[in-house]
């Protein structure tokens, strides 16, 4: 099931189990499928119009009158457009608010670079008390929408729109601020998020078949994100390679980094997107064009273990 499809079915089904739940919409009900949502609660999803900063607004105020606002629209226009409504009308002010980010990445493609945010995780990581995650496949991506469904806070939610390849089993659930161990390994460890895991795994299993121990990590939450379990690997491994469909500044990578620094217990390659804007094309031609593939994680890994 596309990506849309599993937030616009769940949201359906929530908002019959919980008569809190408002969804807002940035004009683009359509290409997140919720204007199916809306056609059987019309006073419950509301199209603000192409006025994100506003809808955080609205959001804002939803839920001071007791309500659950699930906020959606581009990536792109959720961070940057609208950032000081998501610092002062948002987080500042302790809302329970949850944006769904979408078409994160390179994933916007035929929209092109207006529309495809590197920075946004930076961006959002940035607040205090902001919970800020990505999401892997539809599994999680339903789970997740279950837990914060009446949960106070506030949440970023990034996605794609369209089929993301399945990692996890049906019914699998998820702990927020826990990163999960897809695969062990004592040579080298790649800690992924999003779209980047499927390529993670597909590094991984040329790795393996070239002799190497490989440990592969769903960092699906970025801020808090779990320091445990990176030093853990760090220690186990000396090795580690982050990799995500975001700027290596201020992201995954940084993160990581960050962690890595306080113990010096590892070495470290990022594999994002380095001093570049987005620009029009297919997944397949983008993935290649910022160096997001298997092949690049693969390299980058090999680089490593000859230290």
């Amino acid at each position: 099931m596309e990506m849309r499809k599993v937030y616009s079915s769940k949201l359906a089904e929530l908002m019959e189990k919980h008569n809190e739940i408002i969804a807002l919409e940035a004009d683009l009900m359509n290409a997140i499928t919720t204007n199916k949502v809306q056609d059987k609660y019309p006073e419950r999803v509301i199209n603000c119009g192409i006025m994100e900063a506003n809808m955080v607004g609205v959001a804002a105020g939803m839920s001071i009158a007791g309500k659950y606002p699930f906020a959606h629209t581009f990536t792109a226009f959720a961070s940057r457009r609208c950032f000081d409504q998501l610092f002062m009308s948002g987080a500042y002010q302790k809302n329970n608010i949850k944006i769904i980010a979408s078409d994160a990445g390179v994933t916007a493609v035929h929209n092109g670079g207006t529309h495809m945010s590197f920075e946004d995780m930076g961006i959002m990581r940035g607040l205090a008390d902001t919970v800020v995650m990505e999401m892997t496949d539809a599994v999680m991506f339903e789970n997740i929408l279950e837990q914060l469904a009446i949960k106070d806070g506030f949440y970023w939610i990034r996605t794609i729109r369209k089929n993301a390849v399945t990692i996890y089993e049906k019914g699998s659930t998820f702990e927020i601020g826990k990163g999960n161990v897809l695969k062990d390994g004592s040579d080298i460890t790649l800690i992924a998020n999003g779209i980047m895991v499927s390529e993670a795994l597909k590094a991984a299993e040329i790795l393996e078949k070239e002799g190497k121990s490989v440990a592969v990590i769903d960092m699906f939450t970025l801020n808090p994100i779990d320091k445990e379990l990176i030093e853990k690997y760090a220690q186990k491994t000396g090795k580690i390679v982050t990799c995500e469909n975001h700027s290596v500044h201020n992201g995954l990578g940084s993160a990581v980094a960050e962690v890595i620094a306080e113990t010096g217990n590892a070495k470290l390659r990022r594999i994002g997107i380095k001093e570049r804007f987005g620009q029009v094309g297919t997944l397949e031609f983008l993935m290649n064009e910022y160096e997001l593939t298997a092949e690049h994680i693969y390299k980058a890994a090999l680089e490593l273990l000859k230290d």
